[in-house]
Protein backbone atom coordinates (compact mmCIF):
# COMPACT_ATOMS: atom_id res chain seq x y z
CA UNK A 1 0.00 0.00 0.00
CA UNK A 2 1.41 3.38 -0.95
CA UNK A 3 0.67 6.86 0.29
CA UNK A 4 -1.87 7.32 -2.46
CA UNK A 5 -5.47 6.56 -1.65
CA UNK A 6 -6.62 3.25 -3.02
CA UNK A 7 -9.03 3.10 -5.92
CA UNK A 8 -8.70 6.77 -6.89
CA UNK A 9 -6.66 8.67 -9.46
CA UNK A 10 -5.18 11.24 -7.11
CA UNK A 11 -1.62 12.06 -6.11
CA UNK A 12 -0.68 12.00 -2.45
CA UNK A 13 0.65 15.42 -1.40
CA UNK A 14 1.81 14.61 2.14
CA UNK A 15 -1.24 16.04 3.91
CA UNK A 16 -1.38 13.28 6.51
CA UNK A 17 -0.66 13.33 10.24
CA UNK A 18 0.94 9.90 10.01
CA UNK A 19 3.20 10.98 7.15
CA UNK A 20 4.30 14.12 9.02
CA UNK A 21 5.24 12.05 12.07
CA UNK A 22 7.25 9.68 9.89
CA UNK A 23 8.98 12.65 8.27
CA UNK A 24 9.93 14.14 11.65
CA UNK A 25 11.46 10.81 12.69
CA UNK A 26 13.38 10.51 9.42
CA UNK A 27 14.68 14.10 9.81
CA UNK A 28 16.01 13.30 13.30
CA UNK A 29 17.69 10.09 12.09
CA UNK A 30 19.40 11.87 9.19
CA UNK A 31 20.60 14.83 11.27
CA UNK A 32 22.12 12.50 13.84
CA UNK A 33 23.87 10.36 11.24
CA UNK A 34 25.34 13.42 9.48
CA UNK A 35 27.29 14.28 12.63
CA UNK A 36 28.38 10.70 13.28
CA UNK A 37 29.42 9.95 9.71
CA UNK A 38 31.23 13.23 9.02
CA UNK A 39 33.30 12.78 12.19
CA UNK A 40 34.09 9.21 11.18
CA UNK A 41 34.95 10.26 7.63
CA UNK A 42 37.41 12.87 8.88
CA UNK A 43 38.95 10.47 11.38
CA UNK A 44 39.18 7.58 8.93
CA UNK A 45 40.10 9.74 5.91
CA UNK A 46 37.30 8.13 3.90
CA UNK A 47 35.92 10.03 0.92
CA UNK A 48 32.95 7.66 0.70
CA UNK A 49 31.98 8.36 4.32
CA UNK A 50 32.32 12.12 3.83
CA UNK A 51 30.20 11.93 0.66
CA UNK A 52 27.56 9.95 2.48
CA UNK A 53 27.64 12.39 5.41
CA UNK A 54 26.93 15.24 2.98
CA UNK A 55 24.05 13.20 1.64
CA UNK A 56 22.65 12.91 5.19
CA UNK A 57 22.96 16.68 5.59
CA UNK A 58 21.28 17.33 2.26
CA UNK A 59 18.48 14.92 3.13
CA UNK A 60 17.91 16.59 6.49
CA UNK A 61 17.47 19.95 4.78
CA UNK A 62 15.29 18.64 1.95
CA UNK A 63 13.06 16.64 4.29
CA UNK A 64 12.59 19.76 6.43
CA UNK A 65 11.62 21.70 3.28
CA UNK A 66 9.21 18.95 2.30
CA UNK A 67 7.58 19.11 5.72
CA UNK A 68 7.33 22.91 5.60
CA UNK A 69 5.38 23.06 2.34
CA UNK A 70 2.93 20.22 3.00
CA UNK A 71 -0.57 21.62 2.56
CA UNK A 72 0.68 24.51 0.46
CA UNK A 73 -0.25 25.30 -3.13
CA UNK A 74 0.65 22.69 -5.73
CA UNK A 75 2.94 25.11 -7.53
CA UNK A 76 4.75 25.91 -4.26
CA UNK A 77 5.36 22.22 -3.57
CA UNK A 78 6.55 21.71 -7.13
CA UNK A 79 8.97 24.66 -6.88
CA UNK A 80 10.40 23.28 -3.64
CA UNK A 81 10.81 19.87 -5.27
CA UNK A 82 12.54 21.57 -8.22
CA UNK A 83 14.92 23.30 -5.80
CA UNK A 84 15.65 19.98 -4.09
CA UNK A 85 16.35 18.33 -7.43
CA UNK A 86 18.83 21.04 -8.41
CA UNK A 87 20.43 20.81 -4.94
CA UNK A 88 20.95 17.08 -5.40
CA UNK A 89 22.70 17.79 -8.68
CA UNK A 90 24.99 20.33 -6.98
CA UNK A 91 25.72 17.79 -4.25
CA UNK A 92 26.72 15.31 -6.93
CA UNK A 93 29.19 17.86 -8.33
CA UNK A 94 30.63 18.43 -4.86
CA UNK A 95 31.16 14.70 -4.38
CA UNK A 96 32.79 14.35 -7.81
CA UNK A 97 35.13 17.29 -7.13
CA UNK A 98 36.13 15.92 -3.74
CA UNK A 99 36.69 12.49 -5.28
CA UNK A 100 39.03 13.91 -7.93
CA UNK A 101 40.94 15.73 -5.20
CA UNK A 102 41.27 12.45 -3.30
CA UNK A 103 42.66 10.73 -6.41
CA UNK A 104 45.37 13.39 -6.59
CA UNK A 105 46.16 13.25 -2.86
CA UNK A 106 45.71 9.45 -2.81
CA UNK A 107 45.45 9.02 0.94
CA UNK A 108 44.57 5.60 2.32
CA UNK A 109 41.18 5.47 4.11
CA UNK A 110 40.63 3.43 7.26
CA UNK A 111 38.78 0.31 6.10
CA UNK A 112 37.57 -0.60 9.59
CA UNK A 113 36.06 2.85 10.20
CA UNK A 114 34.43 2.80 6.75
CA UNK A 115 32.88 -0.61 7.27
CA UNK A 116 31.72 -0.06 10.86
CA UNK A 117 30.12 3.34 10.28
CA UNK A 118 28.79 2.18 6.94
CA UNK A 119 26.86 -0.64 8.63
CA UNK A 120 25.38 1.83 11.14
CA UNK A 121 24.41 4.29 8.41
CA UNK A 122 22.96 1.51 6.27
CA UNK A 123 20.79 0.35 9.17
CA UNK A 124 19.46 3.88 9.76
CA UNK A 125 18.68 4.41 6.09
CA UNK A 126 16.98 1.05 5.62
CA UNK A 127 14.72 1.92 8.56
CA UNK A 128 13.97 5.33 6.99
CA UNK A 129 13.31 3.77 3.56
CA UNK A 130 10.90 1.23 5.05
CA UNK A 131 9.05 4.00 6.93
CA UNK A 132 8.65 5.97 3.69
CA UNK A 133 7.97 3.04 1.36
CA UNK A 134 4.18 3.43 1.37
CA UNK A 135 4.57 7.10 0.29
CA UNK A 136 6.83 6.48 -2.70
CA UNK A 137 4.25 7.37 -5.36
CA UNK A 138 3.28 10.86 -4.18
CA UNK A 139 3.77 14.23 -5.85
CA UNK A 140 7.25 15.55 -6.65
CA UNK A 141 7.69 16.90 -3.12
CA UNK A 142 6.76 13.59 -1.48
CA UNK A 143 8.55 11.44 -4.06
CA UNK A 144 11.80 13.38 -3.60
CA UNK A 145 11.82 12.28 0.05
CA UNK A 146 11.42 8.64 -0.93
CA UNK A 147 14.14 8.84 -3.61
CA UNK A 148 16.62 10.40 -1.19
CA UNK A 149 15.90 7.70 1.38
CA UNK A 150 16.19 4.91 -1.17
CA UNK A 151 19.46 6.32 -2.50
CA UNK A 152 20.87 6.46 1.01
CA UNK A 153 20.11 2.80 1.65
CA UNK A 154 21.80 1.85 -1.62
CA UNK A 155 24.74 4.19 -1.03
CA UNK A 156 25.41 2.92 2.48
CA UNK A 157 25.43 -0.66 1.29
CA UNK A 158 28.03 0.42 -1.25
CA UNK A 159 30.10 2.14 1.46
CA UNK A 160 30.24 -1.11 3.42
CA UNK A 161 31.38 -2.95 0.29
CA UNK A 162 33.96 -0.22 -0.34
CA UNK A 163 35.37 -0.67 3.16
CA UNK A 164 35.74 -4.38 2.56
CA UNK A 165 37.33 -3.62 -0.82
CA UNK A 166 39.86 -1.22 0.72
CA UNK A 167 40.75 -3.84 3.33
CA UNK A 168 41.15 -6.59 0.73
CA UNK A 169 43.04 -4.55 -1.89
CA UNK A 170 45.10 -2.27 0.33
CA UNK A 171 44.29 0.65 -2.02
CA UNK A 172 41.85 3.61 -1.85
CA UNK A 173 40.30 2.83 -5.24
CA UNK A 174 37.19 1.00 -3.95
CA UNK A 175 36.47 4.05 -1.74
CA UNK A 176 36.87 6.40 -4.69
CA UNK A 177 34.75 4.22 -6.96
CA UNK A 178 31.87 4.19 -4.47
CA UNK A 179 32.05 7.98 -4.06
CA UNK A 180 31.80 8.28 -7.85
CA UNK A 181 28.84 5.90 -8.03
CA UNK A 182 27.07 7.87 -5.28
CA UNK A 183 27.61 11.08 -7.24
CA UNK A 184 25.99 9.41 -10.24
CA UNK A 185 23.07 8.33 -8.06
CA UNK A 186 22.61 11.97 -6.97
CA UNK A 187 22.50 13.09 -10.61
CA UNK A 188 20.01 10.38 -11.55
CA UNK A 189 17.61 11.23 -8.72
CA UNK A 190 18.01 14.95 -9.36
CA UNK A 191 17.00 14.46 -12.98
CA UNK A 192 13.89 12.47 -12.01
CA UNK A 193 12.79 14.99 -9.37
CA UNK A 194 13.33 17.97 -11.67
CA UNK A 195 11.35 16.36 -14.50
CA UNK A 196 8.39 15.55 -12.23
CA UNK A 197 8.46 19.00 -10.61
CA UNK A 198 8.52 20.73 -14.00
CA UNK A 199 5.62 18.57 -15.13
CA UNK A 200 3.59 19.53 -12.05
CA UNK A 201 4.40 23.19 -12.60
CA UNK A 202 3.16 22.91 -16.17
CA UNK A 203 -0.02 21.25 -15.01
CA UNK A 204 -0.45 23.92 -12.37
CA UNK A 205 -2.23 21.57 -10.02
CA UNK A 206 -1.94 18.36 -7.99
CA UNK A 207 -5.07 16.74 -6.59
CA UNK A 208 -4.92 16.32 -2.82
CA UNK A 209 -5.49 12.86 -1.37
CA UNK A 210 -7.48 12.29 1.82
CA UNK A 211 -5.37 12.37 5.01
CA UNK A 212 -4.44 8.95 6.35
Amino acid sequence: MTGCSCGSDVTFDGLSTRYKRVLWLVIALNAGMFGVEMAAGLAGQSMALKADALDFLGDTATYALSLAVIGGAATTRARVALFKGVSLGVLGLVVLTATLYRVIVLGQPDAFVMTGIGVLACTVNVIAALLLLRYRDGDANVRSVWLCSRNDAIGNTAVVLAGLGVFASGTPWPDLAVAGVMAGLFFSSATGIVRQALGELRDGRTVRAPAA
